[in-house]
């Protein structure tokens, strides 16, 4: 073997070697490991081209049209929230000091005396504030501080009742306790002893005061692994002085003015103890310091249990805070028990009010008005209303306030909209303080909408230049100041999206009174990113041995020889997606549509993941992803050979298709590398690399080695994905928690639609909440044809209500597998994986178990106590039945299965509610409901076409009754009866007449309606229906085309609610799957025993019948009259009697047999003889590829002879054939000539434990499916039989009553007629008054679906706003990221990373063909379609991988161009325009190119240095070998021949070889 070549850059690239994966290989080579015979010269006739389709799918066309709506929608939000947060902590800032302002003793307010009649207009009073009023404030105060409090101890109940919860250590208990206390009693003392005898402008200042304790704890929690520590101490220390400033500087200029006010020296005590109140938030595990270190486990600990400590906490706060009150009042009041006077606080109680006399100098006379009368004082009530209105205000303010500042850090607009606003409200509070108190000063009676003897405590004067010189205000800027740098970590968030409160915020809920500090001092200093950049598997080819290859990031971090650590690794937190799509007879637009979505998949993987290696960013929703197919009933029988097996039609579509959904999504035709062949003990796999270089691998099920159908293929991938590839891998148990954790299984089917945000929106909801077991996102139908526009319309309403509706009040009772996510950790739990292994031995398990398996599940995981979401941002399109019959049938397999399930629930209920955090007794009760309705939702439908009839005919009740009851009973027997077609034809005609009759009983009720008036309550019931689904239509915009086959569907209501109902119970036995079937093909052999045993069954049929017991001679079948007369087949008469002729069908058949016999015979002579067929077709033994004199290899395309057949091939000496080694179905062209791999012997090994324990074929025992088909009959027989009967009860019932509706009835106090009646003779004029009747079924309407109704609409309402946030926090906004300090490009291309390499990595235009493409041509003169059609003749078709794109883009960036300014100098950059990229951004980049270059220098001269270990890996990866064997020219090494690209050889014998010892070394294993 010669030794390894040097690898060559490209022309214009520098010859580094350490640009060693890939990124100097062109696209057009071998970039991949694929063979140089993918890669051919296109012929000068056939260079004409069929361009990609521009056209996306569904879900991209709907993601487009989002994209611009939702930007616009999260600008305005950006502006109203920080407009809310603002404004409501201004009002709430404003209406606290209000509140103190009132509590000074012997206050004396001047007063408009334009405002009260009894005031002399002329004359200017002053109002003497009571005690009264000063007790009314003081609870007013109180009252404010209590309702955040109250609402922490409801939280904490609710918590504890309904969730779990644990008890804390006493120790933890006590401290926080004493902080708690701490906080308590200082802000009972600035409110009450502080505040009230400071003008409100030092009383706002004094605010910024109570972060010391905050600052001190997180000066002391700093640690040296942070950066720049030292000049953070420095930092911490001047905030901390500045903050100390406050404690004295008030208290000393008070004390000068008034040197008996001892109550100024309360402050720094005061300030002091509140600033306790959030110690938790800067303390630290890892502090140096003992105590902070203790401190900061306790932190720790009350994540499990702060609900606990605070229904006890809370409500202690609120018995200090009045203890408090009641304290520091008793100092402002004559009388301590004024305080308890609340009757004649809060009622109107009389102000002074006395006149100013104004002083006279000099020696003039003063007018008599002006002196006289002397002391005058005027008693006026006061306003009581006004203090209630001021607590609602305030409470509601406050509230306001915290909503949408967590609103804003939900949706990752907190710099903005939060930390911005929060900042602004002291500085914004002082200048609208300042302005007022000015205003008030110069007129009085400025302020007409407040009480006259009502305002801010405010100093006379010019205010501002007083409090600059005299007041040293100046130094509350340095207070301002040092709170925001002790609150700085508001301003740059980390956590995830939607992140939940107790994430967010340290104490669940906000101090009021102080409501700005709250919330930024509550808000958690976040933790850096768990992942690093240098820890993630960023090299998906690296790494390929026998254990990486089927768990690759797990492996390169892990060592072996320390399976017992317990330390976790941060790269184990890396989100890993498996995307597990189940198949079976998909056609070509289904495969299609599913394999773009995974394309899309992978080139979003790649972005991200090539953005942290090259641009050196760190990406939170980075995830690892792989898809795995899992074929059902992939193998057909061989045209060629009966004894074999080859894949069929389906499996070879998706082989076909694979490169067209390719060109699909990138735009340009490409090619992928054929699959690897892998034979398997379940039947076979192919294994693809996609561009991104993430794999499909498409598991092909034979069903006679495996178990086939829906269920077990999901059994297979959890067993496989979650049990070998994790559980059984050499890591600790700790690791394996996390993994698990992080571990997401994608569900698909194989006609799914989605875009990569879908999927990140469910992994969003994952990482929000642990507990979260599976997610599902919006489903919609696609196809064509009114069954699904009816779909569309029946999808919109389930989503929009009854999802949004059980995941507010519940939980998702299904999440379906078409498209979900399930989270690793919850399906391996206890009875949830392992049950869902089950085989279905009883009746009811083939209903509940094999027909809704994606319901089951579910079921599985809501009793293990997990929970279940509904995301409706996250859109997939599903392909929906197109005829009726199919419809009926998939329906026919849902609705017993959920009503299955839904029992099997509520049955257990008791059990989910213990176990089941999310799941409570009033979901219980709603599901109970919804039951009820679902059991007598046909019998309600009976009754709603019985009354339509006579409203709409004007027919008599039981008339009504005998038309609508007759063609149900027919149905019924058909369905008894008949089989199923003729079953589906009966429902098809029966519910085009419903349909036809609906129409008339809706023009009927409209008629109705208009007689009855808009009062009537069926007007009321109609209206509010229509409007609530035209209000939800309206609430999600982008689907409100859903809504217009409204009317098809109330015309199919009778169908849909009544016959489908009972089709599905009387077919309850039936468990085929009735969708997507088609025939299979068979052996002439099982042909020949089904003809056998049809005909035994004929003969057992005419036995079994009535003529049988009469002994009828049988052997009269033989024999046929020219003239017969029959009678239902009781008596035959037969004249002319003749033996009946024999069928030629059957004669031709006995010939051909025996030819073929004698064939066989014959050639099993001559091949004894030595004697070789003339024609004979070349044995299989015989190898595909033969060796040329030139080294090449030359193919043999003509494996078709027209002389060969399937017997011939077996005349010569047969290969022997293993399953495991060399199956025949790898032979199979159609396969393409991918390279056959062999599974390690341990995978192999656990397919076959597998298969022995769980997924073993079920053989089709006779005895033992009748026994099941007699269960089947005999539930259903039961099910339908006590359906039927609780139906029948209630439409007796309600139609009884019906009938005496004239004295069984309602007066509905709505839509009353007045009937005027004047008798001639008597001059009399009479009005009689007729009230409209609510009838019992109207009743049944109004209060049980009119509930339901009211209750999911609300629900929607919630859950509408929550999806909207969902949205926007998705939705990034470059305009907005764009600040003004970010001096670098640095900061763009952190932000902008994946968007960046999204561009640079795309295949299109790769060969510098952007403007030569036909597609972008203009007018159709000047198109050069000749030149095109001439270079695209030169060019060679390509494979390319998206990394390597990027890296000849991204290593083509010239620094020096960008400087310069001249773009143009690096060509392929020609199409980044579309990035609006400045030049500082191409030089940033360049910049970093720069960086990577050195960096791989290094670590190539750190690996040349150092002694390579004599050792080598068990596998060699086709990458390596391809690096090594291929030199970078393009031709193939003769020396090496790459004979994995065809069967036979050694390449067979040698991996045969490999796989049998690593599969000895499994079982023979000392």
């Amino acid at each position: 073997m010669p030794p390894p070549m040097p690898m060559q850059m490209p022309p214009g690239e520098d010859s580094d070697a350490e640009f060693s994966d890939d990124e100097n290989i062109p696209l057009n080579q071998d970039i991949y490991g694929g063979s140089r015979r993918s890669v051919q010269e296109t012929k000068n006739w056939d260079v004409f081209r069929s361009l990609p389709p521009s056209t996306g799918s569904l879900s991209e066309d709907n993601q487009k049209f989002l994209d611009v709506t939702i930007k616009i929608l999260k600008v305005v939000t950006y502006l109203l929230t920080f407009g809310v947060v603002l404004v409501s902590g201004v009002i709430t800032k404003g209406l606290v000091l209000l509140m103190t302002s009132q509590l000074k003793s012997s206050k004396n307010v001047s007063v408009c005396s334009n405002r009260y009649s009894s005031l002399l207009n002329e004359k200017v009073f002053k109002a003497s504030i009571p005690e009264e009023e000063n007790v009314v404030w003081a609870w007013m105060l109180l009252f404010c501080f209590i309702v955040p409090e109250m609402g922490t101890w409801f939280r904490s109940t609710r918590m504890c009742v309904f969730k779990s919860w644990k008890k804390p250590f006493f120790g933890d208990f006590f401290w926080v306790w004493i902080f708690e206390t701490f906080h308590a009693l200082g802000t009972a003392l600035l409110m009450y002893m502080v505040l009230p005898d400071l003008d409100v402008i030092k009383g706002a200042m004094l605010t910024n005061c109570v972060a010391f304790i905050p600052g001190l704890f997180g000066l002391l929690s700093r640690t040296k692994k942070e950066s720049h520590v030292a000049l953070k101490v420095i930092m911490d220390l001047v905030a901390l002085a500045c903050q100390l400033t406050g404690f004295v500087v008030w208290p000393i200029v008070e004390y000068g003015k008034d040197p008996n006010n001892y109550t100024v020296w309360v402050i720094p005590f005061a300030i002091f103890l509140t600033s306790f109140g959030w110690w938790e938030n800067y303390v630290d595990r890892h502090s140096k310091f003992r105590i902070i270190k203790y401190f900061g486990g306790i932190k720790e600990r009350l994540w499990k249990t702060r609900y606990f400590c605070y229904i006890f906490v809370s409500l202690w706060k609120c018995l200090i805070f009045f203890t408090m009150m009641v304290i520091c009042m008793s100092t402002r009041l004559e009388h301590f028990s004024t305080i308890f006077e609340l009757g004649d606080a809060f009622s109107a109680h009389k102000i002074n009010y006395t006149e100013v006399r104004e002083t006279i100098s000099g020696n003039v006379i003063p007018d008599l008005n002006e002196v006289a009368p002397l002391n005058e004082v005027i008693s006026i009530d006061s306003q009581p209303g006004t203090p209630i209105y001021v607590f609602l205000i305030q409470v509601l303010t406050a509230w306001l306030c915290y909503i949408f500042g967590k609103f804003a850090c939900k949706i990752c607009i907190q710099g903005f909209s939060f930390a911005f606003p929060v900042n602004l409200t002291i500085p914004v509070s002082i200048s609208l303080l300042i302005t007022a108190c000015g205003l008030r000063y110069e007129n009085v009676c400025t302020f007409a909408y407040m009480p006259a003897y009502l305002f801010w405590e405010c100093k006379d004067g010019d205010i501002l230049i007083d409090f600059l010189n005299n007041d040293y205000a100046w130094i509350w800027l340095f207070w301002l100041l040092s709170q925001t740098w002790i609150t700085l970590h508001i301003w740059t968030p980390k956590c995830e999206r939607l992140a939940s409160t107790e994430k967010l915020f340290v104490s669940p809920m906000y101090n009021s009174l102080l409501i700005d500090q709250s919330l930024a001092l509550n808000r958690r200093r976040d933790d850096e990113g768990d992942v690093k950049t240098e820890e993630l598997n960023l090299n998906p080819d690296e790494h390929e041995n026998e254990v990486s290859q089927y768990y690759e990031t797990i492996s390169i971090h892990t060592d072996s020889s320390n399976t017992n650590a317990s330390k976790t690794k941060s790269s184990d937190h890396i989100v890993r997606i498996y995307a597990t799509a189940t198949m079976w007879h998909e056609n070509e637009e289904e495969m299609m549509e599913m394999l773009k979505s995974i394309l899309r998949m992978d080139e979003d993987q790649s972005a991200r993941r090539v953005a942290q290696k090259y641009l050196k960013i760190v990406d939170l929703d980075y995830y690892e992803f792989e898809t795995h197919i899992f074929f059902d009933d992939a193998f057909e029988i061989s045209d060629e050979n009966e004894d074999e097996n080859v894949v069929n039609q389906f499996v070879k579509l998706l082989v076909t298709l694979m490169d067209d959904a390719a060109t699909h999504v990138h735009q340009t035709n490409i090619r992928i590398r054929p699959p690897k062949k892998f034979p398997t003990p379940y039947g076979g796999r192919l294994v693809w690399t996609l561009p991104g270089k993430t794999k499909i691998v498409a598991h092909l099920k034979d069903k006679s080695k495996i178990r086939h159908k829906k269920r077990w293929s999901q059994v297979m991938y959890m067993y496989y994905l979650l049990g070998f590839k994790l559980m059984d891998q050499p890591i600790s148990v700790d690791r394996k928690e996390v993994i698990a954790e992080n571990t997401f299984l994608l569900t698909l089917d194989g006609d799914i639609d989605f875009t990569p945000n879908a999927v990140a929106l469910l992994v969003d909801l994952m990482k929000k909440n642990t507990n979260l077991g599976a997610a599902c996102g919006r489903i919609h139908p696609v196809g064509s044809g009114l069954m699904v526009w009816y779909q569309m319309f029946e999808y919109a309403i389930g989503h929009w209500l009854q999802k949004a509706t059980e995941h507010m009040i519940g939980c998702v009772l299904c999440s379906p597998g078409c498209f979900s996510l399930f989270r690793g950790k919850a399906l391996m739990d206890d009875n949830v994986m392992a049950k869902y292994t089950t085989k279905s031995s009883q009746a009811r398990h083939y209903v509940q178990y094999d027909q809704g398996e994606d319901r089951w599940l579910c079921t599985l995981l809501l009793q293990r106590g997990y929970r279940v979401e509904y995301s409706a941002a996250s859109d997939a399109y599903t392909h929906a039945p197109e005829g009726f019959s199919e419809f009926y049938n998939q329906r026919r397999r849902w609705v017993p299965s959920t009503m299955a399930n839904i029992m099997d629930l509520l049955q257990d209920y008791k059990r989910t509610v213990q176990v089941n955090d999310n799941i409570s007794l009033p979901y219980i009760f709603y599901q109970t409901m919804l039951m009820a309705g679902t059991i007598l939702g046909p019998g309600t439908i009976f009754l709603m076409l019985v009354g339509a009839f006579v409203a709409a005919f004007r027919i008599g009740n039981w008339l009504s009754f005998q038309y609508n009851i007759i063609p149900i009973f027919l149905f019924m027997i058909v369905c008894f009866t008949l089989n199923s077609n003729i079953q589906l034809v009966v429902a098809q005609i029966l519910s085009a007449s419903y349909a036809l009759i609906m129409m008339a009983v809706i023009v009927g009720t409209t008629l109705q309606l208009g007689e009855d008036g808009i009062g009537s309550p069926s007007a009321i019931f109609l209206i509010a229906l229509s409007g609530s689904f035209f209000i939800a239509a309206c609430m999600h915009p982008q689907e409100f085309k859903c809504i217009i086959p409204g009317l098809l569907y109330l015309l199919s209501i009778p169908s849909m609610y009544l016959l489908l109902i009972i089709y599905s119970l009387i077919n309850l036995n039936n468990v085929s799957w009735g969708t997507r079937e088609i025939a299979t093909k068979k052996t002439k052999k099982e042909l020949e025993a089904e003809r056998k045993a049809a005909e035994e069954a004929k003969k057992m049929k005419k036995k079994e019948g009535f003529l049988g017991f009469l002994h009828r001679d049988n052997s009269a079948d033989e024999d046929e009259g020219s003239l017969e007369f029959s009678f239902a087949g009781l008596f035959k008469l037969m004249c002319c009697v003749h033996p009946k002729p024999s069928n030629e069908q059957q004669q031709l058949a006995s010939i051909a047999n025996s030819l073929e016999i004698l064939k066989k015979r014959f050639e099993n002579i001559e091949s004894h003889m030595g004697i070789q067929p003339s024609s004979r077709r070349r044995s299989t033994i015989q190898p595909r590829n033969s060796m040329r004199p030139d080294g090449n290899n030359s193919v043999n395309e003509n494996l078709d002879d027209e002389f060969s057949d399937s017997e011939s091939e077996r005349s010569g000496p047969k290969e022997e054939r293993d399953d495991l080694v060399n199956p025949y179905w790898m032979e199979d062209k159609a396969l393409k000539r991918g390279e056959v791999d062999y599974m390690p012997g341990v995978e192999v090994q656990f397919f076959k434990d597998l298969i022995e324990k769980y997924l073993y074929p079920l053989d089709k025992n006779a005895n033992e499916q009748k026994k099941v088909e007699v269960e089947l009959k005999e539930l259903r027989n039961k099910s339908f039989f006590g359906f039927f009967m609780l139906n029948a009860l209630f439409v007796l019932i309600v139609f009884l009553l019906q009938l005496n509706k004239d004295n069984l009835h309602i007066d509905w106090p709505l839509g009353i007629k007045e009937n005027i009646t004047i008798i001639p003779e008597t001059q009399e004029v009479l009005i009689s008054q007729e009230y409209l009747q609510l009838e019992p079924i109207g009743l049944v309407f109004v209060f049980f679906f009119a509930l339901i109704l009211i209750i999911q609409f609300v629900a929607m309402l919630f859950h509408r706003f929550g999806t909207i946030s969902h949205i926007l926090a998705s939705t990034e906004l470059t305009c907005c990221n764009k600040k003004s300090e970010d001096v670098t490009e640095d900061a763009f291309i952190q932000r902008n990373a994946v968007d960046i390499v999204r561009q640079l990595q795309k295949l299109k235009g790769i060969e510098d063909d952007y403007d030569s493409d036909s597609a972008n041509d203009g007018q159709l003169g000047r198109r050069k379609t000749i030149h095109n059609l001439a270079r695209h003749a030169q060019k060679k078709q390509a494979i390319g991988t998206l990394d390597v794109a990027f890296k000849k883009r991204f290593f083509s960036i010239s620094a020096e161009a960008a400087e310069n300014g001249n773009v143009a100098e690096t060509p392929v950059l020609g199409n980044m325009r579309r990035l609006s990229m400045r030049r500082e951004t191409i030089k940033a980049l360049a910049e970093r190119r720069e960086t990577v270059v050195q960096e791989r220098r290094q670590s190539r001269m750190q690996t040349l240095g150092a002694k390579k270990p004599r050792t080598r890996t068990s596998i060699a990866s086709e990458a390596d070998n391809q690096r090594v064997f291929t030199p970078t020219g393009g031709s193939i090494n003769n020396a090496y021949e790459s004979d994995t690209e065809h069967l036979g050889g050694g390449s067979s014998i040698r991996s045969a070889m490999r796989y049998r010892n690593a599969e000895e070394n499994v079982l023979y294993k000392p």
